[in-house]
Order: C-alpha cells, then structure tokens, then sequence
C-alpha cells in the first residue's frame, strides 16, 4: 500500500474503540491472538468504519441506507493516494467524482488528506441526498458539491458545465454484467469469509447502478473514455478503477487508436490487486 494511506498497518481498534465506542461490542481476539472483528458482520463493519472516519478523518456523522454499498475506506484511501502522485500533492486541486455513491467517501478522503475540492455526481436521488446529509452534518459544504445526473447515457455531460476545469476525474465503476452476476459475486465473498450466503441486501449492500452496467465494467469505462474526448480541454487527468487484469487488457486493445495518453497504477491490498486507468489528451 501507498506509503502515506494511514491504513496500511493493521486496525488499532484499541484507540478506535476509544474514538467510538459502539466498535468495542464487535472486536474479538482471534485464534492467533490478534484483536479483530467479524467482516462479514456489516453492523461490525460499519462500526469499524465510522470509527476510522472519525479517528482518522474528522468525520462525526456517516449514516445512509444499509441498501448501499458498505465501502472498504483502506482500497478508497489508496486509490486517493495513487492518484495524487500525479500532482504536486501540494496543490489545492479541483475533481470530479463519477458516482459519489450514498457514503460520499472519496470526496471525505481527498478534501481531508490533501484539501482538495470536489464535485460527485450521482444518478440515483436516494443516494445523492444521503451524501448531502453527510455532507451537510459535516460542515463540508466549503469542499464537497453534487450534481445529479439525469442520464444512463451520459459520465460527463450534464456534469461538466461551461467553464469548470477539473485536474482529475475519478470513479469505481460497477464491476458485473448483470443483477445475476452481482448475486454470485456476493456468494462467493460470503464463500471467501466461510460464511452462509445470507444474500446481497445482509452483505456488502448495493443499488443496481452501483454493482451491475451491461457488459461489465469494461463496457461502462469504455464508453467514459469515448465520452472523455469531448472533455479533455476541462479535465487534465481522467481515470478509473479497473477490477480485474483481463479486463484492463480488454480495454487498452479497444482503445490503442485513441488520441489518449495512458497509464496504469497498480494497487495492492493486502493480497487483492487492482489497478487504477488514467489517461489524458496527448499532447
């Protein structure tokens, strides 16, 4: 992990139980003598994660629906971190969340660690107003805005206004083809964490426009690189989470003949790899 994500030593969950309380009641020590919680508990994992944003970031107030996405904050912290290597992480920089979600939790990251500014989009109206909420119980009106958009169609139009300049795009596309593939997805995490498959909603959460976009992944980050072209004299750097290798490969073929400059930054979570796709106009 990236040497300045706080995360990428174990939980001091002595000192967040302190910082949250409620944390204390989910942490047990396990068979090898280390203090941990049940992660496939999510009243467990929300409490650890409140406790982290609170501790770590500053943030008193962290509520949406439990039919959102529950996110892991150590991979949203690290994909902050890789990307500002791309910048003088010295400079206030402006940028654009694609998909803010209903736990706001990028934009709570970067505003915090390099004070940088930030507009989320979002297409679902549940989701939006959870993120104002956070917004709004945090005082980061100063930092954080949204904009909704009305559009399966569209990633940047009805986003991008006339005059914005944005030094990053950011986004963590949904990874499955269809509503099915996402169910399967979450069987085999409840699989990984030995646990019985309770079902989507009592697991990690997720709305259809978070988990599942025809044609996957590879076909939601294609069509944001095709659109960005329209955008790359208002965006500097546009980039996106990419799940899977073969995915990535996919993509770089289909997009070899563009006008782009690309890159690959590579994350490793523990034993997870990602990676995240930038690109840019050439010059």
């Amino acid at each position: 992990m990236h040497l300045r994500n706080p995360h990428k030593d174990r939980y001091d969950l002595k000192n967040l139980s302190i910082e949250l309380p409620e944390l204390s009641q989910f942490v047990f020590t396990n068979q090898h003598g280390i203090e941990t919680i049940d992660f496939s508990n999510p009243h467990a994992v929300n409490a650890l994660n409140k406790a982290i944003l609170k501790y770590h970031y500053g943030i008193k107030f962290w509520e949406f629906p439990s039919t959102f996405l529950c996110p892991p904050i150590p991979g949203r912290a690290e994909y902050i971190h890789q990307v500002a290597d791309l910048f003088d992480i010295k400079t206030e920089l402006k940028i654009l969340d694609i998909g803010v979600g209903a736990s706001c939790i990028y934009p709570i990251i970067g505003s915090h660690a390099y004070n940088w500014s930030f507009v989320g989009s979002e297409i679902n109206q549940m989701a939006l107003q959870s993120s104002q909420r956070i917004i709004e119980n945090n005082q980061l009106q100063g930092k954080i805005q949204l904009r909704h958009q009305n559009s399966n169609n569209y990633f940047f139009k009805n986003i991008i206004f006339e005059g914005d300049i944005f030094d990053l795009t950011i986004c963590n596309p949904p990874f499955h083809d269809t509503q099915e593939e996402a169910q399967k997805g979450t069987s085999r995490k409840w699989k990984n964490l030995g646990k019985k498959d309770l079902g989507v909603k009592l697991n990690f959460g997720g709305q259809e426009s978070e988990l599942w976009y025809p044609g996957g992944e590879v076909n939601f980050i294609q069509g944001m690189i095709n659109e960005s072209l329209y955008f790359t004299n208002q965006v500097k750097w546009f980039s996106s989470l990419v799940a899977k290798k073969e995915n990535l490969e996919k993509i770089l073929k289909k997009i070899k003949r563009l006008p782009i400059e690309v890159r690959v930054l590579d994350m490793e979570l523990g034993n997870k790899k990602s990676r995240i796709l930038v690109w840019r106009k050439k010059n």
